[in-house]
């Protein structure tokens, strides 16, 4: 994918989500679709014991939110592209960091975290490029989790798309595995959300891996 096809792909997913905002936030929306995913990050990190944490394409900042109310690190930091989103997210807490920026591009220096997470966005990123951004700002020891959409079978957008990149591209475990591998992760553990039943249709996954 080439530099500027990336860059419009960027701004055309910030304008929406900056329009999205306010409907993000709905509590019926988040109790099904969000919160098992976020769960399941905070458990994780909950395990980890992490002292700076950043969530990315942190949307309204329901999740940053809660890692810093729920596990107290030292810094908690919530990084987004979109304005709107960010200013729900300013709005929600002041115990959170706010930062702009896209995945592919974080606001932080060489081995400065110990934790990334992010859910229900990863299916936008460049995602090689992201998980090498990701093991960049990483220290050693550091950890990795990202939840995503990954369906159990191909969708028709992927079928037609030869070379698997859709604009919006939901991996299938194996592809999770291997990026994350490729970005120089070791795999911790990887497996599908636990969701109630009525809403396993969403089918998403969760990896973790950790930088050596």
């Amino acid at each position: 994918m080439t530099t500027v096809h990336r860059r419009g792909m960027n701004e055309a997913i910030t304008r929406f989500w900056s329009l999205a905002a306010p409907a993000y936030d709905q509590r019926c929306l988040q109790r099904l679709v969000y919160q098992p995913a976020q769960d399941e990050v905070i458990a994780t990190l909950r395990e980890h014991s992490s002292r700076r944490v950043a969530d990315i394409a942190c949307g309204t900042g329901i999740l940053a939110s809660r890692i810093a109310a729920d596990l107290r690190p030292d810094e908690t930091y919530g990084v987004d592209m979109s304005d709107g989103m960010l200013a729900a997210a300013r709005r929600r807490s002041s115990a959170v960091l706010w930062k702009k920026g896209p995945a592919e591009r974080l606001p932080f220096v060489d081995d400065f975290l110990d934790a990334i997470v992010t859910t229900s966005a990863f299916h936008f990123f460049d995602q090689p490029a992201a998980l090498a951004e990701f093991h960049r700002v990483l220290a050693p020891g550091g950890l990795v989790a990202v939840a995503t959409i990954s369906p159990r079978q191909l969708l028709p957008f992927q079928l037609i798309d030869g070379s698997g990149w859709a604009p919006a591209h939901n991996p299938s475990p194996a592809e999770m595995r291997a990026l994350f591998e490729g970005a120089g992760f070791t795999i911790g553990d990887q497996h599908r959300i636990r969701r109630p039943l009525w809403t396993r249709a969403l089918s998403d996954l969760i990896t973790i891996g950790v930088k050596p």
